[in-house]
């Protein structure tokens, strides 16, 4: 009798983490699997507490919705789990008999995988464990780069560019525009896709991997007004000074995370004391993250790939792997899907490279140039490979 399959999600949704979903699925229904399919409500706490959702007889409009639909179907959570709920949690599979067993997320989400099938091993317990890359802060070792990210990277500089014609229009004041990425300042760095020609928005970028000095900030703001008078600085959430501390005290704490506080308030407010020049922050916070119309076609497809990745390796009993990407080629846009060992991506962070940073507020051509294909959808510029 063939196994049951579980499929979660982890940590915080996407505007494609249910074209993933949506992949696994079809692979399953193209495979002629004839077992249960359960998804634990709200991740690994759902699956904790015994509580699931049934996705076996999934009607095909249902699925064509759920590839388009924002945020988790099925939920997702940052639930903590040790020793005890890992051993608890393989007795749960056991009881079900769940032989297959699917995790989206990122890197902490890869760990909560990593360490289920690392527990079931223990226990003498069969059951694959395969990871589904997903993070919009493109923060996942190894992989070229994770479904999610370019959606968001799109978001940021569509809003970006918005902001400076409004700002072009009046140029009486420096805005600060806010963005996600704690330790990882690749959606800070995407921001720059917003230029169209030399001298446009965003002016500034602050991205956590360069110690913020705040002389050096003032200083630099001061030369903008005063060339422009109309400024965009866009800022990580998760700027630190060169000893480590955070420029705003974190407003909440959990194990694996710090939340900060609002970082562009902070500048704004720093600009008009010391320079006396008229300062406004915006911050589209999960707006980003969940908004559906500048979901970038490659994000989705490359979302449903992964998934459909997934779900094979696991078929296959290709045990303690993630799905992830391959570039092949950048012109034109090549991509393969590959399989990573889990251990190689259990909470590791891949920060945004040094080499993509330009005089310490700015991106290089390179990183433009890899970012273009992620969220330019000319039909003939995609191809995968099988």
């Amino acid at each position: 009798m063939m196994k049951n399959v579980l499929i979660a999600h982890g940590g915080a949704p996407t505007a494609v983490i249910n074209a993933s979903l949506y992949g696994a699925l079809m692979e399953l229904k193209e495979s002629g699997f004839n077992g249960k399919v359960y998804a634990p409500k709200f991740g690994s706490d759902g699956l904790y507490n015994e509580e699931f959702i049934d996705l076996t007889n999934l009607t095909d409009h249902e699925l064509e919705v759920l590839k388009n639909t924002p945020g988790s179907a099925i939920g997702s959570s940052r639930f903590p789990l040790y020793e005890k709920e890992y051993e608890k949690i393989v007795k749960i599979l056991v009881k079900y008999d769940i032989g297959y067993v699917l995790f989206t997320g990122g890197n902490g989400t890869m760990d909560t995988i990593g360490n289920i099938y690392k527990y079931a091993k223990k226990a003498g317990v069969e059951v694959t464990c395969v990871g589904i890359p997903k993070t919009i802060d493109n923060d996942i070792g190894v992989t070229d780069h994770a479904p999610g990210f370019a959606s968001c990277a799109n978001y940021i500089a569509q809003t970006v560019a918005c902001c400076a014609q409004d700002v072009k229009g009046l140029p009486i004041h420096v805005c600060v525009i806010e963005v996600m990425g704690r330790n990882a300042g690749w959606l800070a760095a995407s921001s720059a896709l917003a230029r169209s020609k030399t001298g446009d928005a965003p002016h500034l970028i602050y991205f956590p991997e360069i110690p913020f000095d705040e002389d050096e900030f003032i200083e630099e703001v001061r030369k903008a007004w005063e060339k422009r008078h109309g400024v965009i600085v866009v800022a990580s959430e998760g700027l630190k000074y060169a000893d480590g501390t955070p420029i705003v005290e974190p407003i909440f704490k959990t194990d694996r995370a710090t939340y900060f506080g609002d970082v562009s308030t902070h500048l704004a407010t720093l600009i008009i004391k010391r320079l006396g020049i008229k300062a406004r922050s915006e911050k589209p916070g999960l707006i980003c993250r969940c908004d559906r119309s500048l979901v970038s076609r490659v994000d989705q497809n490359e979302a449903i790939l992964m998934g459909r990745t997934a779900m094979k390796a696991a078929l296959n009993h290709t045990n303690g792997v993630m799905a992830g990407i391959k570039r092949v080629s950048t012109k034109p846009y090549v991509i393969e899907p590959i399989l990573i060992p889990i251990e190689k991506v259990m909470l590791t962070e891949a920060t945004f490279p040094l080499k993509y940073i330009k005089n310490k507020h700015d991106v290089t051509d390179e990183f433009i140039e890899w970012l273009k294909p992620l969220v330019e959808d000319t039909p003939e510029n995609i191809s995968f490979l099988d």
